[in-house]
């Protein structure tokens, strides 16, 4: 994460790689501007020895190049595609891999985002959605596809493990195995993990099978509350697609966010350690709280659990740091909570070095069917934290002091507890 990709003798020997604020670059002549342009658009493979040049940062640029190469490490993954949003790389995988008449099968509780981009835009260029819930079984599952009388359609399955904000886990090797099921030897389908909730260090989805990993890379990865940006991995072949229409969307990261995350990579590891080990001590707190009702955390699934623990200890390397919580009560119980923060921000996104707390059912989830919302647990008295790289005494005590500000008729006892 400190210097791989980058040679510091192509930029005048600086330590880090410059920023390439520039739109575009000059050819040594005209048969290497043809070169590289019949590589860029596919037109003939490259040959032995030879290597793709810089024509404009559309296409192409110094920043995302070497980011990409070094964001493929963690993942183990061929090739990668940064984009300007987690959106834009996500909206970008679902419009390259479905078409006008296919199906797409996906997890559900999703980021409202994704949901919203599945259930009622995808619809408009006729592309038909069908979603199954957490705990459903294969059979379960396959049954949902069938019902649909598209099963033959099947494309795509894109799931988000865990899930957003309910922490719901989906086993992604079973998930391949539906899409091998419905694969044929003219047509495959894919499997697309959106890897969020978890970031690079603590899950591989493509060790398990996806086919695609997906990032919000204004999250973990990005981690400072400074960058907007997102991320697509897989295979060379599927990688070329995703960049192929990538192109034509211009809808890659500017150079300034390609710097800024290779500035946030060498301390990625450092700083999602630290937030896991603060996680484990407000989850603690949280689970003996009298004011809270019941904890979303991956860390409380035991054995009697069943699956989602067993996929847990499968697929997550960590407990991860995002935590959900009901409290007693309600919409009211949970805004006055949330209104008495002080060291945690009231704010949405995930994963910075700043402890955030948000509303889900009237924030990031705002446009879920409410029905559906209810299904999914996602309710009035649902709060997210996203655990920060603050000393977890801190954390605890702020809040600590905020639960003191819900009325006195809510919880069995008003007396705090703390953890040490």
């Amino acid at each position: 994460m400190m210097s791989y990709g980058y040679k510091p003798a192509l930029s005048e020997g600086a330590i880090k790689s410059p920023i390439f604020q520039t739109s575009t670059f000059v050819f040594k002549n005209a048969e290497e501007g043809k070169a590289f342009f019949e590589m860029a658009y596919g037109l003939r493979q490259k040959e032995e020895g030879e290597v793709m040049g810089l024509i404009y940062s559309r296409i192409n640029n110094p920043d995302l190049e070497i980011l990409e190469n070094r964001l493929c490490l963690w993942d183990e993954a061929e090739e990668c595609a940064v984009f300007s949003s987690g959106m834009a790389a996500i909206t970008t995988v679902l419009l390259e891999f479905l078409k006008p008449g296919d199906l797409v099968l996906a997890s559900s509780p999703l980021y409202g985002g994704t949901d919203h981009f599945i259930e009622k835009i995808l619809p408009k260029f006729g592309i038909h959605p069908v979603f199954f819930k957490v705990g459903q079984t294969t059979k379960q599952i396959m049954d949902i596809v069938e019902a649909t009388g598209m099963a033959d359609k099947l494309a795509l399955v894109y799931i988000e493990t865990p899930a957003n904000p309910t922490n719901d886990l989906i086993d992604i090797e079973g998930s391949k195995n539906i899409a091998r099921h419905y694969s044929t030897p003219e047509k495959e389908v894919l499997l697309a993990v959106d890897n969020t909730y978890m970031g690079p260090v603590w899950q591989h989805p493509l060790k398990h099978g996806a086919d695609l990993v997906l990032y919000s890379a204004t999250k973990y990865i990005g981690g400072h509350s400074d960058v907007i940006a997102g991320a697509c991995l897989g295979s060379t072949d599927l990688i070329k697609r995703v960049k192929g229409l990538r192109t034509f969307m211009g809808n890659m990261a500017g150079p300034w966010s390609g710097w800024l995350l290779m500035r946030s990579l060498e301390t990625l590891k450092a700083r999602m350690d630290i937030q896991a080990f603060n996680a484990e001590r407000v989850a603690e707190y949280l689970n003996h709280h009298p004011k809270v009702e019941k904890v979303y955390y991956l860390g409380n699934l035991t054995a009697a659990d069943g699956e989602a623990f067993l996929i847990r200890n499968r697929q997550c390397l960590t407990n991860g740091g995002m935590i959900s919580f009901d409290v007693i009560g309600g919409e009211r119980e949970a805004f006055a909570f949330l209104n008495a923060l002080k060291l945690i921000k009231l704010a949405v996104s995930l994963g910075s070095t700043e402890s955030l707390a948000e509303h889900p059912c009237t924030m990031t989830h705002a446009d879920v069917e409410p029905a559906h919302k209810e299904a999914l647990s996602i309710t009035g008295k649902m709060i997210r934290l996203s655990i920060g790289v603050e000393n977890y005494h801190d954390i605890v005590n702020d809040l600590d002091q905020a639960f003191n500000k819900i009325p006195l008729s809510v919880g069995r006892s008003t007396t705090a507890l703390h953890v040490h």
